[in-house]
């Protein structure tokens, strides 16, 4: 990695860390618009496409914008090698694809984004690779699914949109005790609330559009690990296959970076303030945020986590008829299933981000017709909170 002190703090890591300066001497990092990259003999062509020298081939799988990306990912992640791809989702569709093959097992929580759940039950199962899904917190049942052709775990932590959490270390350890692989998605917290890696586990994923970005502006998601199986398994389906991240998205994303320690502890300051005032209002069932002590992982995430995140989930009796009435009822917060960004959104989960799922699944899931998801942004919390209570006093 270019310029790079392994005694950098993640702050430094995330202004510093991926940028060459090219000899324009520029400050800023350049965005490289092209599709190709021209070469100074055939013979270098050759060796380049051949892999015995290394430089920019096709914009397909090599671009110095995306590349500055991802070496500094990878950094903050503590990882050797990220592979920056066209979104969360193709993140990870490219890991799944990169590790596993026909007849292979995944083990995988049943708290976990809808449409992963739809990529593994729809789409990996005619490939031959079955899914078993377990209670993101039952450490017996994760040991009671893993079978002889098991070869990944993959868990979200925090999950989406409860707030629930596993023991990342612990999970890791009974991972590799059956020769898994342990694959956490680390989009809710970041490499600036949480480190996977350092807990054991073997693969990050990341949406990019979500915090990493933290302004609703790109598409783009990254998986971060070690050189053997990021930096040669999933970047080959990246080559091959191609859901590449584009060079302007990855730039818009380099910029992300530079503020996210700064916009997570903000967003977790303002979520613990919403999540504390939510949880005495009359109008509200229950609250999920790892941030109150009565959440039942809460000693979990002051202990894995450095803050418990901007994601606020509360239900509200009188289920989807409500919920809808308490959304429609705000006129600041802005309805979209979207998260990480500056501005606070709100959405239904079970007609929206697990709409796909059947009823049943969203159950098994704790996600309720009542239940409602905030992430929270950066506007003053009094704001948030009268917004909020607006729909509320709705219902109530």
């Amino acid at each position: 990695m270019a310029d790079f002190d392994p005694e950098w703090e993640l702050a430094t890591r995330a202004i510093r860390v991926g940028h060459e300066r090219s000899q324009e001497g520029e400050h800023s990092e350049p965005i490289y618009m092209t599709s190709s990259f021209v070469f100074e003999s055939a013979a270098e062509a050759a060796a380049r496409f051949s892999g015995e020298q290394p430089g920019n081939i096709y914009a397909r799988f090599t671009n110095p914008t995306v590349r500055a990306f991802e070496e500094r990912l990878a950094a903050m992640e503590g990882g050797e090698s990220c592979v920056a791809t066209a979104s969360g989702m193709s993140a990870i569709l490219a890991t799944c694809m990169g590790l596993l093959q026909h007849g292979d097992h995944l083990v995988s929580s049943r708290s976990i984004f809808g449409s992963t759940v739809v990529l593994f039950d729809k789409y990996l199962s005619r490939f031959g690779i079955q899914t078993t899904y377990v209670d993101l917190d039952d450490m017996q049942a994760w040991q009671s699914a893993i079978r002889e052709n098991t070869r990944m775990l993959f868990v979200e932590t925090p999950s989406n949109p409860l707030t629930a959490l596993c023991d990342i270390r612990a999970l890791a350890e009974l991972a590799h005790a059956h020769a898994c692989d342990l694959v956490v998605d680390n989009c809710f917290c970041t490499p600036a609330l949480q480190r996977p890696l350092e807990l054991g586990a073997d693969i990050v994923v990341h949406s990019a559009t979500k915090y990493i970005d933290g302004q609703g502006r790109g598409l783009g998601g990254a998986v971060v690990g070690d050189a053997r199986r990021v930096g040669e398994e999933i970047f080959g389906v990246l080559r091959t296959a191609g859901p590449s991240m584009s060079p302007f998205n990855a730039w818009v994303f380099l910029k992300g970076l530079e503020t996210l320690e700064l916009r997570m502890r903000a967003h977790s300051a303002a979520a613990q303030q919403l999540a504390d005032w939510l949880e005495g209002h009359p109008g509200v069932e229950r609250v999920y945020y790892p941030g109150l002590s009565s959440h039942p992982q809460h000693a979990l995430a002051m202990r894995q986590q450095k803050a418990p995140g901007g994601i606020v989930a509360f239900e509200v009796e009188g289920g989807r008829a409500a919920a809808w009435q308490v959304i429609d009822s705000t006129r600041m917060l802005s309805i979209t299933a979207n998260l990480g960004d500056t501005k606070t959104t709100i959405t239904h989960p079970a007609s929206t981000t697990h709409g796909r799922l059947s009823e049943e699944q969203r159950l098994d899931a704790g996600i309720t017709q009542g239940l409602i998801r905030i992430a929270v942004g950066l506007e003053a919390i009094e704001d948030i909170q009268r917004d909020i209570a607006r729909g509320l006093d709705a219902v109530g």
